[in-house]
């Protein structure tokens, strides 16, 4: 597991905060170009993922079988050089099976038996929770309290879980037989609600000769764990201008139906609007995209461009727009425009 080790101040490499945007865009390339052997088309996608883990965000993705989602994850943790582990959500699946649990054994030095506690699944950098809705929200509950405090506690004992630490979730839109769906509190936890689309055809031309011959590609780490631990301290430090921080928190507002600065369709079509962790998504999101572009702080036109995967899941509509046949992302999409 990728542990972050302090240099002392003579090791450490000085640099300024815009020479690190410099190295942070450069290497964001490489790791494209590194992801795009494997991966091919989902560039939307990639890129959110990346702004979430800078973030310290968490994603929900959403997508029929077969969309490469497990793939997707396990490359960029391979390209990152962080420990990923995968856990298969089931209806039999218990807290401990995810946080880990205590063994007895024996102490050879004593004799005697002691405790020892043997951790769990979540003890990786980059945690994948397949299909997470298909267990019950005890054992849900025990991954989303990992995802908020980043530490474990099990028999009374508080386990410190390793940075970065990033969670991505997943669920099958089509099958919602014997599912136990996300309350809206825990949905919030999620920075990013991404979906995915289906390859278009000559990008699924490309997935099927490259899956159906030996060609296996070799992958390059591109970053440590602790050089995104300081590219996460890097996104804190990005200046945000005031007019800019007024538009993500207005346009989060604009999203309450009982707000009275709140057009008229929102008070039509939504039941609840979004809370203030949205406006600091929002934000976040925005300096994260800005840097990786190669700019040294957001616009307007940043916090546009991740208003969906952070909205989408936090607005609630109502049976109006049911009845009209209106998404949550139509809805934000005619208060972006």
């Amino acid at each position: 597991m990728a542990k972050r080790i302090e240099k002392p101040e003579s090791v450490k490499t000085k640099r300024s905060d815009v020479e690190a945007v410099r190295e942070l865009n450069s290497s964001y390339q490489a790791m494209r170009s590194e992801i795009a052997k494997v991966i091919v088309g989902q560039d939307a996608v990639i890129e959110q993922l990346f702004i979430s883990l800078l973030s310290r965000g968490h994603c929900l993705l959403v997508g029929v079988p077969g969309l490469a989602k497990t793939l997707l994850i396990k490359t960029l943790a391979e390209v990152i050089d962080l420990k990923f582990n995968r856990i298969q959500f089931t209806p039999d699946l218990m807290p401990s099976d995810i946080t880990g649990t205590e063994i007895i054994e024996e102490d050879k030095k004593s004799g005697g038996k002691v405790f020892k506690f043997v951790e769990g699944p979540v003890f990786a950098n980059i945690v994948l929770a397949d299909e997470i809705n298909r267990t019950p929200p005890k054992t849900q509950a025990a991954l989303l309290e990992s995802m908020q405090e980043h530490k474990v506690t099990a028999a009374g004992k508080t386990y410190t879980l390793d940075e970065p630490f990033f969670v991505l979730a997943t669920q099958n839109p089509i099958e919602q037989e014997g599912t136990y769906p996300l309350p809206e509190a825990q949905l919030d936890r999620f920075m990013f609600n991404l979906w995915l689309e289906y390859p278009s055809f000559e990008e699924e031309k490309q997935i099927v000769k490259s899956t159906t011959s030996q060609y296996v590609a070799k992958l390059k780490h591109v970053l440590s764990g602790d050089d995104i631990v300081d590219y996460q301290d890097l996104v804190r430090r990005v200046p945000v201008a005031d007019n800019v921080i007024d538009y993500a928190v207005q346009l989060v507002a604009k999203t309450r139906p009982k707000d009275p600065r709140s057009p008229q369709f929102i008070k039509d079509w939504l039941t609840w609007g979004a809370g203030p962790r949205a406006s600091q998504y929002l934000i976040l999101g925005a300096k994260t995209r800005a840097i990786l572009n190669g700019k040294y702080t957001p616009d307007m036109e940043d916090v546009r461009a991740v208003a969906i995967p952070v909205l989408r899941h936090r607005i609630i509509p109502n049976f109006n727009a049911e009845a009209d046949g209106i998404t949550s992302v139509q809805i934000v999409e005619k208060l972006l425009a």
